[in-house]
């Protein structure tokens, strides 16, 4: 279950408004990116890409967490009965599934930690889990950055990237891409779109 799209954008405003930053605009750009590549791919639904789009990172609205941003979301969106939507905020940060990958802090309880790893053996990613990575990837709080230009700046920023989760996100950039028969670039307009609130 997931939120109406009006009701999507009045959570992401309310969690601004408890931590301000541009991590709101970062969820808007992956929002449209997610609804311009799945209006594109037969069987998706854009209207619902956006809303799991917008709220990837909902898990934010608690503070500066890195990976217990993850747990946090999950945890909400579960509290408010949005299951398909508390699932893109736990698979959107993991390219393999574990946690082995993961760039950033495990500022997490032993507790949280265990939710988060046995949550994600339970799930088999489907397109929207791994459309909502992508687009996490290609997300700039202004607008649609090369994926690699954002996986390089992620790399400065925390001094690794593993390249395992590298070449997926390659990987799942050429799935789409074959599914839409077009460049990911062309259909989420890189060089026109900007995010505004």
């Amino acid at each position: 279950m997931i939120p109406s799209r009006e009701e999507a954008e009045l959570i992401l405003r309310e969690a601004e408004n408890c931590n301000p930053g541009p991590w709101g605009n970062h969820s808007r750009v992956a929002a449209h990116c997610a609804k311009e590549i799945a209006a594109r791919c037969e069987g998706m639904d854009p209207d619902k890409a956006y809303i799991l789009g917008l709220l990837h990172d909902i898990g934010r609205k608690f503070g500066t967490r890195h990976l217990g941003h993850v747990a946090d979301g999950y945890t909400y969106m579960m509290s408010l009965g949005y299951d398909e939507a508390a699932r893109v905020c736990l698979t959107h940060s993991f390219h393999d599934q574990t946690t082995d990958g993961y760039i950033g802090k495990f500022d997490v309880t032993d507790q949280e930690l265990r939710m988060i790893q046995e949550r994600l053996k339970e799930l088999e990613p489907d397109d929207y889990d791994r459309l909502i990575r992508l687009c996490d990837s290609l997300a700039g709080a202004e607008g649609v950055l090369d994926i690699e230009e954002r996986m390089e700046d992620v790399r400065r920023r925390y001094g690794s990237y593993p390249q395992e989760k590298w070449d997926s996100n390659l990987a799942l950039k050429k799935y789409f891409e074959e599914k839409m028969g077009e460049s990911i670039y062309e259909a989420v307009d890189r060089d026109g779109y900007r995010s505004f609130t």
